[in-house]
């Protein structure tokens, strides 16, 4: 069953308080955005304060040129899973078999819009989870580049168990497609940060997703 889950991207603790406190009453699974001010130009609040209800499990989109130096902070955390860049600086198959012996973390891989899947072969045989990135990094909004969807049937068939994430651009009227086209989980943020009712925005979110039909 696809799941919808709230993204945080928060530059300062205030702001993400505030973001947190707003989707926890409604959410399963939350996605939390961190980046290191190089791989993607803008800061967000470091991983060491990150934090988040322990009910809720959580995914840590790590937007970082060099994982190595934050893996440590992050197997303390213990999120649900950890999002690495296949673009980074280093190589991700070593880091994601480290993660699977000695953790329970997920590890999991994103694709920029340009990045072709075979390139990073290696790290989606490894993955437990790839995320299609169709946003602009560190940046919340967006519009959703449908041709992204191309990608999963490339990445199926490196790995063909492996579940599928979105970012970018995902709201009630593309969500549907989204999932029909076999995304797993859909990472939501503006559409949430942008409603004085973020959990009537769930609730139909959920609803779209679910529903009988066809494109």
């Amino acid at each position: 069953m696809a799941t919808i889950t709230p993204a945080i991207l928060a530059g300062n603790q205030e702001e993400y308080k505030y973001q947190i406190e707003r989707i926890a009453n409604f959410a399963e699974r939350i996605h939390i955005d961190i980046t290191d001010g190089m791989f993607a130009q803008n800061y967000t609040i470091p991983e060491n304060q990150v934090w988040w209800p322990p009910e809720i499990k959580a995914d840590i989109h790590m937007m970082v040129s060099r994982p190595s130096d934050h893996l440590a902070t992050i197997i303390a955390m213990n999120p649900n899973m950890v999002i690495f860049h296949g673009e980074c600086e280093e190589e991700l198959a070593p880091i994601f078999r480290k993660l699977k012996e000695e953790t329970m973390i997920k590890p999991a891989v994103a694709l920029l819009r340009s990045t072709v899947p075979e390139t990073i072969a290696d790290a989606i045989k490894e993955a437990e989870h790839v995320l299609i990135f169709s946003g602009n990094l560190g940046e919340m909004g967006g519009r959703a580049n449908m041709m992204q969807l191309e990608k999963i049937r490339l990445v199926k068939e490196i790995n063909p168990n492996v579940e599928i994430g979105w970012d970018g651009g995902a709201n009630l009227s593309n969500v549907f497609n989204l999932v029909q086209s076999g995304v797993d989980v859909v990472n939501v943020g503006a559409a949430f940060a942008q409603s004085p009712e973020p959990e009537q925005v769930y609730k139909a979110m959920v609803d779209e997703i679910n529903r009988k039909g066809v494109f």
